[in-house]
């Protein structure tokens, strides 16, 4: 298990009954996580008085009841890093706390390689590693295929004195920029990924990850650099495990560039307990 424990402006208080008490910064939020199927210890405290609590609907989809005034977003730090905050539709905040795990191993790597670094972030969101990467001096490439999720981004650099980095901030469908990349001789010493389970690129293309991760991660072995440093791919789908991701980054990066893979379960310490919530898997591949 690889533990995101290093926050001081996140926490996960408790969990049950199918939902999380975390705190972001000075506001506690209260949010289904499907991981979660024991029982609250005491519904009592925070529980009843969270800043804001995520209703799921029978019919699909939520909204949120706020017991306070909230402003629209706010913002919070992980050491050097800063992230706008901003309860959505969808229950999400626009950021995954479990990822920081990743974000101190990434930097340690591009701090220590003693070479400049050219990351890739793929299906890269709100830009949590966008600025992880960047606050350490590499070059990034960021694509996504959401405009509202790139612009987000954008404003998480600039938050963490990151707005003249050496970052191009792409709105694309992943599969055919990295396509292009290859045609244009592009290549990267370091590529970064987080797959949707599903997903719909700008123009309606279709992801399925069960379909489309392996021959993806094998055609992005094309736009490696002769030398890279790591590839990173983080999943959130169910039934996918660490093993199966393992076996393909052993068939694709590893067959290449020979080096080394880790793969687990990635997840956050639950204050009140002391237990741990998984939160997904990742793969790393590390070079020689």
């Amino acid at each position: 298990m690889y533990n995101a424990d290093l926050w001081k402006d996140y926490e996960l208080l408790d969990t049950g009954n199918g939902e999380k008490l975390e705190r972001w910064g000075s506001f506690v939020l209260r949010r289904p996580d499907p991981q979660v199927i024991w029982p609250i210890a005491s519904e009592t405290g925070r529980w009843k008085t969270a800043d804001g609590h995520y209703h799921r609907s029978s019919s699909g989809g939520g909204e949120w009841e706020f017991r306070t005034k909230m402003p629209d977003r706010w913002s919070i730090s992980y050491g050097e890093l800063k992230f706008h905050i901003k309860p959505t539709s969808f229950k999400h905040t626009g950021l995954f706390p479990e990822q920081a795990v990743n974000w101190t191993w990434m930097m340690d790597k591009i701090r220590n390689a003693g070479r400049p670094i050219n990351v890739l972030n793929l299906f890269a969101y709100t830009g949590g590693a966008t600025v992880a990467a960047a606050a350490t001096g590499a070059e990034v490439c960021h694509v996504d295929a959401s405009k509202g999720m790139v612009q987000w981004a954008k404003e998480n650099a600039e938050l963490s004195g990151l707005a003249s980095a050496p970052v191009r901030y792409i709105t694309d469908d992943v599969f055919k920029f990295v396509q292009r990349e290859e045609r244009r001789g592009k290549r990267y010493d370091a590529i970064i990924m987080d797959p949707p389970s599903y997903g719909r690129g700008p123009n309606g293309e279709m992801w399925k990850l069960e379909q489309n991760l392996f021959p993806f991660l094998e055609f992005c072995t094309t736009i490696l650099s002769e030398n890279p440093l790591f590839v990173l791919v983080n999943s959130y789908t169910t039934g996918l495990s660490p093993t199966v991701l393992h076996n393909m980054l052993q068939m694709t990066v590893s067959r290449k560039f020979k080096g080394s893979i880790h793969c687990g379960e990635i997840g956050i310490p639950i204050t009140a307990s002391g237990l741990t919530l998984p939160c997904g898997i990742l793969g790393r591949w590390e070079g020689q």
